[in-house]
């Protein structure tokens, strides 16, 4: 596996890590990048006079992961190329699917063959989609026989809209799946947070998919601004220090949830994932320390299942996580790289939810405020 990474910001040319980039034959291009700079046709156009390749795959971000570094108001480049390995590449628009995300989920994994199929990884839009569901349609075509990773893309703290693209412009609702196929690839995973709960538990009285209506009978955002206090003022962001972490009845394990927006109208919560009836919800807090040791748990997870060292790493974390940590965001990054090692190149971007089976299980779900990596190898 050969990987070159590049970075630019408006003030600065391209400054490469790796080898030369003539040397690579159909790479997959991964380009995570600030909503903004996506929008720029100068931009794109630059993109694509430096790399004139077949695959280029968008995603805006929350920030940029590259090496060791979270940048901000850049473009971040991973080049990939397989050398025993192959992959596919499929999309779809969320838009174009009444904004069903399980049907587009099937419908995006249908098209894929099963065949030496090893590994999804998943780009999609962060504003429509609801990952949950996406993630369900997913699976009922591979049975969770076919491991998942991704995350949702990101628009910094505005939560205005998120882009996406395989090729073309990016653009708004679009969803790109990538299929990893051969018998050598290796890949693992793993999906921790490092958030504290505090406060009572409360009963999710009604709710529909991702929309939490009700909180112990009562409307659901009245109580949630209760707790916040006078930071209500400053919601949905606010939100992103105080997530929900939600246990379903009978599962042996507890999601967190990051609110995207709210109803004011409604008194409701718009999450990124589903919030089922009956569930327990209780807010969560996190220290900057709390949240580095989070990211040093995820790391040593997925390489206790990595049986060799690890070429590539992708890195899926929360945009709560960054607001946080702010100035200190890097020590996640380092923490992570640390317990990888040097030969890992570190590649990801700061999102709206994380997508990843939790390390004991193959079965898929979506995250928030989690450090979520993707170890590849051939």
């Amino acid at each position: 596996m050969k990987i070159i990474q590049a970075l630019k910001t408006i003030d600065s040319p391209w400054q490469y890590k790796g080898d030369h980039k003539e040397d690579l034959n159909n790479p997959l291009v991964l380009i995570f990048a600030e909503r903004k700079l996506l929008q720029n046709p100068e931009i794109l156009e630059d993109i694509r006079e430096e790399f004139p390749y077949r695959h280029l795959i968008f995603g805006s971000s929350a920030g940029e992961i590259i090496g060791e570094k979270v940048t901000e108001n850049s473009i971040a480049v991973t080049l990939i190329e397989f050398e025993k390995s192959t992959f596919e590449v499929k999309t779809a628009n969320i838009l174009d699917f009444n904004k069903n995300g399980e049907a587009l989920g099937y419908n995006l994994a249908s098209q894929f063959k099963k065949e030496n199929l090893k590994h999804f990884f998943v780009i999609s839009e962060g504003s429509f989609v609801n990952g949950s569901a996406l993630i369900k349609g997913v699976e009922k075509y591979t049975d969770q026989k076919i491991t998942l990773t991704g995350g949702l893309c990101g628009d910094g703290a505005r939560f205005k809209k998120t882009l996406a693209s395989y090729n073309e412009n990016p653009k708004e609702g679009e969803i790109v799946i990538i299929g990893l196929y051969g018998e050598s690839l290796q890949v693992s995973y793993a999906s921790y947070g490092g958030w504290i709960p505090f406060g009572p538990e409360r009963i999710i009285t009604k709710s529909k998919d991702n929309v939490l209506i009700e909180l112990d009978d009562l409307p659901a955002l009245d109580l949630y601004s209760k707790y916040l206090g006078e930071k209500a003022n400053e919601l949905p962001q606010a939100a992103l220090l105080y997530p929900l972490n939600v246990t379903e009845k009978g599962k042996p394990y507890s999601l967190v949830r990051t609110i995207l927006n709210i109803d004011v109208k409604n008194k409701s919560m718009i999450l990124a994932g589903d919030v089922p009836e009956g569930a327990h919800a209780q807010l969560m807090m996190a220290t900057v320390d709390g949240i580095a040791q989070g990211a040093a748990t995820a790391a040593s997870r997925a390489m206790k299942k990595h049986a060799t060292l690890p070429q590539l790493a992708l890195l899926v974390s929360c945009i709560g996580r960054r607001i946080v940590m702010d100035q200190r965001v890097e020590e996640e990054i380092e923490e992570v790289s640390e317990i990888l090692g040097k030969q890992a190149k570190i590649a990801g971007f700061y999102s709206y939810g994380e997508i990843a089976p939790f390390s004991t299980s193959i079965e898929c779900n979506l995250h928030n405020q989690t450090m979520t990596l993707t170890l590849i190898s051939e």
